[in-house]
């Protein structure tokens, strides 16, 4: 059974690519930011349609990243550790998500490290898993620790092409004590790949033109998985497993180097 999910987001009025902070960017075309408007809609309307709550955030004027909300925070048991971007372009989004979060109710953590929020810091079930290599200092792990209350287990990303951990990872199932996760092994450094097979030993490997294709960036509820189009290969391995796939059209939000998670805060 799913489990009824709180969420965070942020409209993407301000969204466009005029910078490179990833290898997924590219400044030279112009970005339809109607069209990612549109599709950030129906991307919100389908978790409201599945019986989700859907929290907004206004985004800072010229701050165009913002629509990537997963990146503003991790917020766990009523606490929200607040993120320290590593790119300069994005410093202001941090205090921006923990104060909209101080005013949903969540007890702000202001972040003394660098992190960039649920991007790098994923809850499967009494663990953290926290990625680092890329935005994501290891000293901020112990920081979202203390925070959160739950003890970390640090992965090391290794490919540039997934520089946040929910780019390489999803966690499918977090119900009553039932994990499960799918990963794509060539992201992670051996001793993280280690690390995972103990920690999951069945956990649902993707391949490298599937991860690539963002499929992992995807948001479970634990029943449906929402995912971006573009992966249905995937899909077929979602359904396999007993999940059912929602896929949802953010190709022009792409654009900048996130997906559907990316688009997603999750509220504990």
């Amino acid at each position: 059974m799913g489990r009824t999910l709180r969420l965070l987001m942020c409209p993407p009025t301000e969204f466009t690519v005029r910078y490179e902070i990833n290898p997924w960017m590219d400044a030279s075309r112009p970005v339809d930011t109607e069209l990612a408007v549109t599709q950030w809609e129906a991307l919100r309307a389908s978790y409201v349609a599945a019986g989700h709550t859907v929290e907004t955030i206004a985004p800072l004027a010229g701050m165009p990243d913002m629509v990537y909300a997963a990146n503003g925070a991790t917020v766990v048991g009523g606490a929200a550790y607040g993120a320290r971007f590593f790119v300069a372009e994005r410093r202001e989004e941090g205090p921006a998500y923990l104060a909209r979060l101080a005013e949903l109710g969540f007890e702000p953590h202001a972040a003394e490290h660098v992190n960039e929020g649920e991007g790098d810091l994923l809850v499967a079930g009494d663990v953290l898993l926290a990625g680092t290599g890329w935005r994501t200092e290891r000293a901020a792990h112990a920081e979202a620790s203390r925070a959160l209350g739950l003890p970390v287990v640090t992965l090391e990303l290794i490919d540039a092409r997934f520089y946040h951990l929910d780019t390489a990872l999803t966690v499918l199932r977090d119900v009553d004590g039932a994990v499960d996760v799918a990963y794509f092994p060539g992201a992670f450094s051996a001793a993280s790949q280690e690390a995972l097979q103990r920690l999951f030993p069945d956990a649902l490997l993707a391949s490298e033109a599937e991860a690539t294709s963002f499929a992992l960036n995807a948001l479970s509820d634990g029943e449906r998985v929402w995912l971006g189009t573009g992966a249905p290969s995937w899909e077929e391995r979602l359904r396999a497993r007993g999940y059912t796939p929602v896929p949802v059209d953010v190709s022009e939000i792409l654009r900048g180097g996130g997906s559907v998670k990316c688009c997603t805060l999750v509220l504990r």
